[in-house]
C-alpha cells in the first residue's frame, strides 16, 4: 500500500537532499476512515466499519499513487517498474450477531492474513498490474489471490482519480469456510440446505477513487467497490437464499504523513 506523503512537495520535488546526515529517515502514512458495506463477505445486510490505514516508505522514494483497496506491503525488490515483497491483510470474519438467519453456522473469527504481493508499472505513475496472494494466519481459513489494474488520472496538482477491474480467486479451504455448509450444520440451522464448494474463481469486480491532497502531509481519499461473487459462490444457499451476489462497499479515508528518523 503506497500513499501520497510528505515525501512529495507542492512542486513536485523530493526532500532526499534534507536527509540528515547518518540517519535512516522513514515517511510513515496513518489514517483511519469508515467504509459502508456488506456485513461479511455474500452479505445482503450492510453496516458501517472501521478501516486503518497504515503506509511506510523510504524518505526522499518518488510517491506512488495506490488506490484504497491495496493491503499493506513493503517491496524488497524495486526494480525499473517491478515491486516484489511481503504483504499483509485481515479478515473481520462473521458471526450471527451479523444475521440471526446464520444460526447454526460457525463463526469465523477476526484473523490476519500475510503472502506476496506483486505489481508492474506498465506506465510509470499511470498505470500498473497488481497481485496479491494471502493466506490465513489463523485455524485453516485459508489462501486467497487477488489481482487488479489501475489507471490513475491526475487533475490539477492535488486530485487524482483511479479505476480499474478486480479479480479473486480462492482456495478450498477458504471456499468451505465462507460458502460452504455441511450436513451437520445444515440441520443445526434448520433452513439453509447442505453446500460443498470447491476452490476456484470468487468474484470480479470494480473500484473507482478519487484521492485529494490537503497539503504535504494530509489528504483525503473516497472510494466505490463493486464486486460480484461468481459460479458456485453465488449458488452458496449464504449467497442465494440470504445474502447477495452483488457486494458493494463506499467508504473514505483520512491519512496523516510525518518522517521519522534512528
Amino acid at each position: 500500500m503506497c500513499a501520497l506523503s510528505s515525501a512529495a512537495y507542492a512542486d513536485g520535488t523530493t526532500s532526499e537532499s534534507a536527509q540528515p546526515a547518518g540517519q535512516r529517515v522513514w515517511t510513515v502514512t496513518i489514517g483511519g476512515g469508515t467504509e459502508y458495506g456488506p456485513r461479511y463477505e455474500g452479505a445482503r445486510n450492510q453496516s458501517f466499519s472501521f478501516v486503518p490505514y497504515l503506509d511506510i516508505t523510504r524518505f526522499g522514494e518518488a510517491p506512488e499513487p495506490s488506490p484504497p483497496d491495496d493491503n499493506f506491503g513493503f517491496p524488497l525488490i524495486d526494480w525499473h517498474g517491478l515491486e516484489v515483497g511481503p504483504v499483509v491483510g485481515y479478515n473481520t470474519g462473521r458471526s450471527t450477531s451479523d444475521d440471526s438467519a446464520l444460526e447454526g453456522l460457525p463463526n469465523i473469527d477476526f484473523y490476519v492474513q500475510a503472502g506476496i504481493y506483486a505489481q508492474y508499472w506498465l506506465v510509470p505513475d499511470r498505470f500498473r498490474l497488481r497481485f496479491e496472494g494471502l493466506q490465513a494466519l489463523h485455524e485453516n481459513y485459508g489462501f486467497v489471490a487477488d489481482l487488479s489494474a489501475d489507471y490513475f488520472q491526475p487533475i490539477g496538482s492535488r486530485i487524482i482519480l483511479s479505476v480499474g477491474p478486480r479479480l479473486s480467486l480462492a482456495d478450498t479451504a477458504y471456499m468451505q469456510n465462507n460458502f460452504g455448509i455441511t450436513p451437520e450444520e445444515s440441520a443445526a440451522n434448520g433452513t439453509l440446505a447442505p453446500f460443498n464448494i470447491g476452490g476456484g474463481l470468487k468474484s470480479v469486480g470494480f473500484m473507482v477513487s478519487a484521492d485529494y491532497r490537503f497539503t504535504d502531509t494530509w489528504s483525503l481519499q473516497v472510494y466505490d467497490k463493486y464486486e460480484r461473487l461468481l459460479n458456485e459462490v453465488a449458488d452458496s444457499p449464504i449467497v442465494s437464499d440470504i445474502g447477495s451476489a452483488n457486494q458493494n462497499t463506499v467508504g473514505v479515508t483520512l491519512r496523516r504523513s510525518f518522517e521519522i528518523s534512528f
